[in-house]
Protein backbone atom coordinates (compact mmCIF):
# COMPACT_ATOMS: atom_id res chain seq x y z
CA UNK A 1 0.00 0.00 0.00
CA UNK A 2 0.97 3.68 -1.11
CA UNK A 3 2.52 5.70 2.33
CA UNK A 4 0.40 8.90 0.86
CA UNK A 5 -0.90 9.49 -2.73
CA UNK A 6 0.29 13.15 -3.26
CA UNK A 7 -2.56 15.15 -3.77
CA UNK A 8 -2.47 18.12 -6.71
CA UNK A 9 1.31 17.07 -6.82
CA UNK A 10 1.90 18.83 -10.57
CA UNK A 11 -0.43 21.74 -9.48
CA UNK A 12 1.32 22.54 -6.08
CA UNK A 13 4.89 22.27 -7.32
CA UNK A 14 4.33 24.27 -10.86
CA UNK A 15 2.80 27.07 -8.26
CA UNK A 16 6.31 27.26 -6.43
CA UNK A 17 7.59 28.68 -9.55
CA UNK A 18 10.83 26.98 -9.04
CA UNK A 19 14.48 28.29 -9.53
CA UNK A 20 16.59 25.56 -9.86
CA UNK A 21 19.26 26.86 -7.69
CA UNK A 22 16.88 27.86 -4.98
CA UNK A 23 15.87 26.83 -1.51
CA UNK A 24 12.48 25.21 -0.51
CA UNK A 25 10.81 23.64 2.16
CA UNK A 26 8.03 20.81 2.28
CA UNK A 27 6.24 21.12 5.39
CA UNK A 28 4.38 18.54 5.07
CA UNK A 29 6.57 15.60 3.91
CA UNK A 30 5.01 12.13 4.30
CA UNK A 31 5.37 9.89 2.06
CA UNK A 32 7.86 12.40 -0.21
CA UNK A 33 5.99 12.48 -2.94
CA UNK A 34 5.89 16.56 -3.05
CA UNK A 35 9.49 16.51 -2.21
CA UNK A 36 10.83 14.69 -4.45
CA UNK A 37 8.94 16.73 -7.44
CA UNK A 38 10.52 20.02 -5.85
CA UNK A 39 14.09 18.18 -5.84
CA UNK A 40 13.52 16.49 -9.05
CA UNK A 41 13.80 20.57 -10.75
CA UNK A 42 16.24 21.51 -8.67
CA UNK A 43 19.86 21.68 -9.94
CA UNK A 44 23.06 20.73 -7.72
CA UNK A 45 22.94 24.14 -5.94
CA UNK A 46 19.33 23.84 -5.01
CA UNK A 47 18.47 23.05 -1.48
CA UNK A 48 15.01 21.25 -0.17
CA UNK A 49 14.32 20.99 3.78
CA UNK A 50 11.33 19.01 4.83
CA UNK A 51 9.46 18.38 8.05
CA UNK A 52 7.10 15.91 9.68
CA UNK A 53 6.61 15.43 13.05
CA UNK A 54 4.95 11.53 12.75
CA UNK A 55 7.61 9.14 13.47
CA UNK A 56 6.32 6.87 10.62
CA UNK A 57 7.33 9.49 8.00
CA UNK A 58 10.70 9.40 9.36
CA UNK A 59 10.97 6.05 7.37
CA UNK A 60 10.46 7.83 3.80
CA UNK A 61 13.58 9.79 3.92
CA UNK A 62 15.18 10.49 0.62
CA UNK A 63 18.74 9.55 0.11
CA UNK A 64 20.14 12.97 -1.41
CA UNK A 65 22.66 15.57 -0.95
CA UNK A 66 20.66 18.16 -1.63
CA UNK A 67 17.40 16.79 0.82
CA UNK A 68 17.28 17.67 4.76
CA UNK A 69 14.57 15.94 6.45
CA UNK A 70 13.69 17.66 9.86
CA UNK A 71 11.63 15.12 12.52
CA UNK A 72 9.63 18.44 14.01
CA UNK A 73 5.97 19.82 14.15
CA UNK A 74 5.94 22.49 11.20
CA UNK A 75 5.31 25.19 13.89
CA UNK A 76 8.14 25.85 14.56
CA UNK A 77 9.68 25.68 10.37
CA UNK A 78 11.54 29.41 11.38
CA UNK A 79 13.40 28.08 14.26
CA UNK A 80 14.52 24.76 12.82
CA UNK A 81 15.90 26.60 9.90
CA UNK A 82 17.94 28.97 11.53
CA UNK A 83 19.21 26.38 12.99
CA UNK A 84 20.57 24.84 9.82
CA UNK A 85 21.66 28.31 8.75
CA UNK A 86 18.65 29.36 6.16
CA UNK A 87 16.94 32.53 6.87
CA UNK A 88 15.21 33.18 3.53
CA UNK A 89 14.03 30.61 1.17
CA UNK A 90 12.35 30.67 -2.34
CA UNK A 91 9.07 28.76 -1.68
CA UNK A 92 6.75 27.05 1.15
CA UNK A 93 4.28 24.03 0.09
CA UNK A 94 2.18 22.58 2.34
CA UNK A 95 -0.36 19.70 2.44
CA UNK A 96 -2.15 19.96 5.46
CA UNK A 97 -4.68 16.96 7.26
CA UNK A 98 -4.45 13.86 7.98
CA UNK A 99 -2.20 11.53 4.92
CA UNK A 100 -3.60 8.61 3.29
CA UNK A 101 -1.07 6.49 6.05
CA UNK A 102 -2.41 7.87 8.93
CA UNK A 103 -6.16 7.39 8.00
CA UNK A 104 -4.64 3.57 6.76
CA UNK A 105 -2.92 2.89 10.04
CA UNK A 106 -5.66 1.18 12.31
CA UNK A 107 -4.05 1.71 15.10
CA UNK A 108 -3.52 5.54 14.99
CA UNK A 109 -6.99 6.01 15.73
CA UNK A 110 -7.44 8.29 12.59
CA UNK A 111 -10.36 6.60 10.77
CA UNK A 112 -13.87 5.86 11.84
CA UNK A 113 -13.58 2.56 9.19
CA UNK A 114 -11.40 0.58 12.61
CA UNK A 115 -11.99 -0.36 16.32
CA UNK A 116 -8.96 1.05 18.14
CA UNK A 117 -7.72 3.08 20.84
CA UNK A 118 -8.48 6.81 21.06
CA UNK A 119 -5.42 7.95 19.90
CA UNK A 120 -5.53 10.74 16.97
CA UNK A 121 -2.02 12.14 17.67
CA UNK A 122 0.21 12.92 14.58
CA UNK A 123 3.33 12.92 16.79
CA UNK A 124 3.88 10.40 19.82
CA UNK A 125 5.34 12.81 21.85
CA UNK A 126 1.86 14.94 21.88
CA UNK A 127 0.86 14.87 25.14
CA UNK A 128 -3.30 15.23 24.70
CA UNK A 129 -5.03 12.11 22.92
CA UNK A 130 -8.48 11.42 21.83
CA UNK A 131 -8.97 9.62 24.82
CA UNK A 132 -8.19 12.75 26.82
CA UNK A 133 -10.29 15.07 24.81
CA UNK A 134 -13.33 12.59 25.68
CA UNK A 135 -12.65 11.69 28.95
CA UNK A 136 -11.18 14.61 30.58
CA UNK A 137 -13.01 17.73 28.59
CA UNK A 138 -15.71 19.71 30.61
CA UNK A 139 -18.95 19.86 28.94
CA UNK A 140 -18.80 23.35 27.61
CA UNK A 141 -15.08 23.04 26.05
CA UNK A 142 -16.59 19.71 24.14
CA UNK A 143 -19.57 22.25 22.75
CA UNK A 144 -17.03 24.34 21.82
CA UNK A 145 -14.64 21.97 20.19
CA UNK A 146 -17.99 20.32 18.27
CA UNK A 147 -19.34 23.50 17.05
CA UNK A 148 -16.32 25.26 15.64
CA UNK A 149 -14.15 22.32 14.28
CA UNK A 150 -16.76 20.15 13.81
CA UNK A 151 -19.39 22.62 13.03
CA UNK A 152 -22.14 20.68 13.83
CA UNK A 153 -25.24 22.19 14.70
CA UNK A 154 -26.30 20.07 18.13
CA UNK A 155 -22.61 20.32 19.66
CA UNK A 156 -24.39 21.06 23.02
CA UNK A 157 -26.02 17.79 23.14
CA UNK A 158 -23.01 15.71 21.84
CA UNK A 159 -21.25 17.42 24.79
CA UNK A 160 -23.98 16.84 27.70
CA UNK A 161 -24.10 12.93 26.15
CA UNK A 162 -20.58 12.29 26.09
CA UNK A 163 -20.11 13.71 29.23
CA UNK A 164 -23.05 11.40 30.92
CA UNK A 165 -21.61 8.75 29.29
CA UNK A 166 -18.10 8.76 31.39
CA UNK A 167 -19.49 6.25 33.98
CA UNK A 168 -17.92 3.78 32.16
CA UNK A 169 -14.91 4.86 30.33
CA UNK A 170 -14.63 5.55 26.19
CA UNK A 171 -11.63 3.85 25.33
CA UNK A 172 -12.43 3.04 21.79
CA UNK A 173 -13.46 4.30 18.77
CA UNK A 174 -16.33 1.71 19.21
CA UNK A 175 -17.12 2.80 22.45
CA UNK A 176 -17.09 6.62 20.86
CA UNK A 177 -19.53 5.79 18.27
CA UNK A 178 -21.87 4.09 20.70
CA UNK A 179 -22.27 7.19 22.68
CA UNK A 180 -22.77 9.27 19.54
CA UNK A 181 -25.02 6.75 17.80
CA UNK A 182 -28.54 8.68 18.59
CA UNK A 183 -27.03 11.65 16.83
CA UNK A 184 -25.97 9.42 13.73
CA UNK A 185 -28.99 10.35 11.29
CA UNK A 186 -29.14 7.00 8.71
CA UNK A 187 -28.87 9.33 5.32
CA UNK A 188 -25.87 10.69 6.70
CA UNK A 189 -24.08 8.86 9.77
CA UNK A 190 -20.58 8.55 8.05
CA UNK A 191 -20.84 12.29 7.22
CA UNK A 192 -21.46 13.54 11.21
CA UNK A 193 -19.62 10.86 12.76
CA UNK A 194 -16.57 11.98 10.33
CA UNK A 195 -17.63 15.92 11.93
CA UNK A 196 -16.90 14.42 15.05
CA UNK A 197 -13.91 12.88 14.81
CA UNK A 198 -12.48 15.61 13.05
CA UNK A 199 -13.63 17.95 15.64
CA UNK A 200 -11.38 15.47 17.94
CA UNK A 201 -8.26 15.66 16.09
CA UNK A 202 -7.97 19.26 14.93
CA UNK A 203 -8.50 19.30 19.07
CA UNK A 204 -5.76 16.77 19.58
CA UNK A 205 -2.93 18.25 17.21
CA UNK A 206 -3.75 21.92 17.80
CA UNK A 207 -4.15 21.92 13.71
CA UNK A 208 -5.71 25.43 12.96
CA UNK A 209 -3.45 26.98 15.48
CA UNK A 210 -0.42 25.57 13.91
CA UNK A 211 -1.60 26.33 10.28
CA UNK A 212 -1.80 29.99 11.34
CA UNK A 213 1.56 30.14 13.03
CA UNK A 214 3.14 28.55 9.90
CA UNK A 215 1.24 31.60 8.17
CA UNK A 216 2.38 34.71 10.43
CA UNK A 217 6.25 32.63 10.07
CA UNK A 218 5.80 32.97 6.13
CA UNK A 219 6.55 36.40 4.95
CA UNK A 220 9.67 36.92 6.94
CA UNK A 221 11.18 33.75 5.59
CA UNK A 222 10.48 34.21 1.87
CA UNK A 223 12.81 35.86 -0.41
CA UNK A 224 10.92 38.72 -2.08
CA UNK A 225 8.92 37.27 -5.12
CA UNK A 226 9.04 33.68 -3.05
CA UNK A 227 5.93 31.53 -3.30
CA UNK A 228 3.31 29.75 -0.75
CA UNK A 229 1.59 26.96 -2.15
CA UNK A 230 -0.63 25.26 0.09
CA UNK A 231 -3.31 22.51 0.00
CA UNK A 232 -6.05 22.34 2.69
CA UNK A 233 -8.92 19.61 2.77
CA UNK A 234 -11.70 21.73 4.89
CA UNK A 235 -13.02 25.08 4.58
CA UNK A 236 -11.50 26.04 8.30
CA UNK A 237 -8.30 25.31 6.91
CA UNK A 238 -8.99 26.93 3.84
CA UNK A 239 -10.54 30.45 5.18
CA UNK A 240 -7.37 30.50 7.24
CA UNK A 241 -4.54 30.52 3.72
CA UNK A 242 -7.69 32.51 2.18
CA UNK A 243 -7.49 35.21 4.84
CA UNK A 244 -4.19 35.30 5.04
CA UNK A 245 -3.21 36.06 1.44
CA UNK A 246 -6.11 38.70 0.70
CA UNK A 247 -5.54 40.66 4.04
CA UNK A 248 -2.46 39.23 6.34
CA UNK A 249 -4.77 38.85 9.20
CA UNK A 250 -7.14 35.87 10.17
CA UNK A 251 -9.79 38.33 10.71
CA UNK A 252 -11.23 41.50 10.45
CA UNK A 253 -9.74 44.45 7.75
CA UNK A 254 -6.38 45.78 7.88
CA UNK A 255 -5.45 49.04 7.99
CA UNK A 256 -5.46 51.47 5.73
CA UNK A 257 -2.67 54.62 4.99
CA UNK A 258 -3.40 58.08 4.72
CA UNK A 259 -4.37 57.38 0.96
CA UNK A 260 -6.78 54.59 1.55
CA UNK A 261 -4.06 51.80 0.75
CA UNK A 262 -3.41 48.52 2.56
CA UNK A 263 -0.21 46.96 3.40
CA UNK A 264 -0.17 42.90 2.87
CA UNK A 265 2.53 40.75 2.70
CA UNK A 266 1.23 38.13 0.04
CA UNK A 267 -0.19 38.57 -3.58
CA UNK A 268 -2.83 35.55 -4.98
CA UNK A 269 -1.39 33.38 -7.90
CA UNK A 270 -4.10 32.63 -10.14
CA UNK A 271 -7.91 31.45 -9.01
CA UNK A 272 -7.86 28.40 -6.09
CA UNK A 273 -6.97 24.95 -7.74
CA UNK A 274 -9.30 21.47 -7.29
CA UNK A 275 -8.31 18.49 -8.48
CA UNK A 276 -9.48 17.35 -11.69
CA UNK A 277 -12.59 14.33 -12.07
CA UNK A 278 -9.45 12.13 -13.35
CA UNK A 279 -7.26 12.44 -10.14
CA UNK A 280 -10.37 12.23 -7.91
CA UNK A 281 -11.04 8.80 -9.27
CA UNK A 282 -7.66 7.91 -8.88
CA UNK A 283 -7.60 9.21 -5.19
CA UNK A 284 -10.97 10.02 -3.56
CA UNK A 285 -9.43 11.71 -1.17
CA UNK A 286 -8.62 14.12 -3.07
CA UNK A 287 -11.86 15.07 -3.77
CA UNK A 288 -11.83 17.83 -1.22
CA UNK A 289 -8.60 19.53 -1.74
CA UNK A 290 -8.32 23.24 -2.51
CA UNK A 291 -4.99 25.08 -3.41
CA UNK A 292 -4.19 28.43 -3.24
CA UNK A 293 -0.56 30.22 -4.29
CA UNK A 294 0.45 33.17 -2.93
CA UNK A 295 3.70 35.20 -4.07
CA UNK A 296 5.58 37.55 -1.30
CA UNK A 297 5.27 40.99 -2.50
CA UNK A 298 8.26 42.91 -3.49
CA UNK A 299 8.53 45.92 -1.89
Amino acid sequence: MEYHNPVLLKESVDGLNINPDGVYVDVTFGGGGHSREILSRLSDKGRLYAFDQDEDAIKNTIDDERFTLIHENFRYVKRFLRFHGVRKVDGILGDFGVSSHQFDEAGRGFSIRFDADLDMRMSKKMKISAHDVVNKYSEEELRRMFSVYGELTNAKTIAAKIVASRDEKINTIADLKLVVDQFLPKHAEHKVLAKIFQAIRIEVNEELVVIEELLMQSPEMLEKGGRISFISYHSLEDRLVKRFIRSGLFEGEPEKDFYGNISVPFKKKGKMIVPTPGEIKINNRARSAKLRIAERIEK
